[in-house]
């Protein structure tokens, strides 16, 4: 038999099952897979022997509709770290029994940075054992700081959320006639892509962010006071956004300075608190009425606000994901890269996978505003068609309804 897996991995967002609601129709249409499963909680899953048959969802046009506008991962995540099978091959003989068990022919796994790393190594060592199953990326990531691609399913909805929440929060920053900052904490470790993405509340008709704070660059304590007490001068009340991920010249989280950090299974800090780190500078330096928002998870779940482009572009990925392990291109992440001219549009196309795998892209120096902290036109151009569109799901209750497997 032929059979399909897929699996998630990595923090969620709107579009990761769209990703898979993609992978689902291509398995359906093809007349080639057998039975379509998914593991719970990403490659855990497959080591767990703990897989579900989605041959039902596949199947039912409903589901695949609720299956399009739920937000997360319907199948479960995970942060688990596959080492190289050198160093622990009984951890990947452990996926390969698991795989044959199922009759498993193709693997998708939809993730980021170091899903595609478990890509990668896992294709890797099917080749090498000559084992013919083929294992194929999809790719996400709201931080949208995968290389190989030009841009990620789930970071349009995130940017769409980002800018429309802070046109709104602007509107009520300036209701009262008193000296005041609203600071808002935006998503993103290492790059500054989602931050970038507050620049786009403008089109509301306001004003937008009077700072953009990027992780990309280090941040001074003393340019920020200069920043403030210059705009002070201009007005009463000031919008400020920050990326999470802000770091000093040394290289150390602003954030660390107020609390602990924790590291995650990849080795990753996990950072949160910036905003209430620089509130309470700000308090001390310029005795003003203050609030600090971190949007947090809001970014990545608000399923309300998903952008159509985002939507219908990480179910294309997840379709020709599929389509490329029929072809039998293991090792392989479908991706897409966007077309030169006035209208936007994007071609698909697969790359290997191990030009995404842990590595991150950054925002090009010269697409930021670095003195004034603002974003300059081309990447303003490169954010605005990434937010067009609204997804109109199901909902005859007033909230929109999810599919909820387990």
């Amino acid at each position: 038999m032929n059979n399909l897996l897929i699996a998630q991995s990595g923090g969620p967002t709107v579009a990761i099952n769209a990703t898979l609601a993609g992978a689902l129709t291509c398995a359906q249409a093809s007349g080639k897979i057998d039975h379509i499963y998914g593991a719970k909680h990403g490659i855990e899953g497959v080591l767990n022997d703990d897989l579900i048959l989605l041959d039902d969802i596949a199947s039912s046009s409903e589901k695949m509709e609720l299956l399009m506008q739920t937000p997360s991962s319907v199948l479960g995540s995970c942060r688990y770290r596959l080492v190289d099978f050198d160093e622990n091959k009984a951890e990947y003989e452990k996926i390969i029994e698991t795989l044959k068990k199922y009759e498993v022919s193709y693997f998708i796994y939809i993730g980021g940075n170091d899903s595609m790393d478990t890509v990668h190594k896992l294709s890797e060592y099917c080749k090498k054992i000559g084992e013919e199953i083929t294992v194929v990326g999809a790719p996400k990531t709201i931080d949208n700081d995968l290389e190989g691609i030009d841009h990620t399913p789930g970071f349009g909805s995130a940017a769409k959320y980002i800018a429309t929440t802070v046109s709104e929060l602007e509107r009520d920053a300036k209701v009262y006639n008193m000296r005041s900052v609203t600071l808002v904490e935006v998503m993103g470790r290492n790059t500054g892509w989602l931050t970038a993405s507050a620049a786009l509340s403008s089109l509301s008709g306001g004003e937008g962010p009077d700072l953009i704070y990027f992780s990309e660059h280090p941040f001074h304590f003393r340019e920020f006071s200069s920043q403030m007490e210059r705009l002070f001068a201009e007005k009463d009340n000031l919008l400020v956004v920050v990326s999470e991920g802000l770091k000093d010249k040394y290289g150390e989280y602003i954030s660390e300075w107020a609390t602990e950090y924790k590291m995650d299974d990849f080795g990753h800090k996990q950072i949160a608190g910036v905003a209430q780190t620089l509130s309470e500078y700000i308090k001390r330096v310029f005795n003003c009425k203050i609030r600090a928002i971190e949007l947090s998870t809001m970014q990545r779940s608000s399923s309300h606000i998903m952008s159509l482009t985002d939507i219908e572009e990480a179910r294309k990925l997840g379709y020709y994901a599929v389509e490329y392990a029929l072809k039998n291109q293991s090792g392989m992440m479908s991706s897409l890269k966007r077309n030169e001219g006035k209208e936007y549009s994007v071609e698909y196309l697969p790359v290997p996978v191990f030009v995404a795998a842990n590595k991150e892209k950054m925002i090009p120096e010269e697409w930021i505003d670095e003195r004034n902290h603002k974003i300059r036109e081309p990447l303003w151009e490169y954010l605005l068609p990434l937010i067009q569109g609204d997804y109109f799901g199901i909902s005859n209750t007033g909230i929109r309804k999810h599919l909820i497997l387990f």
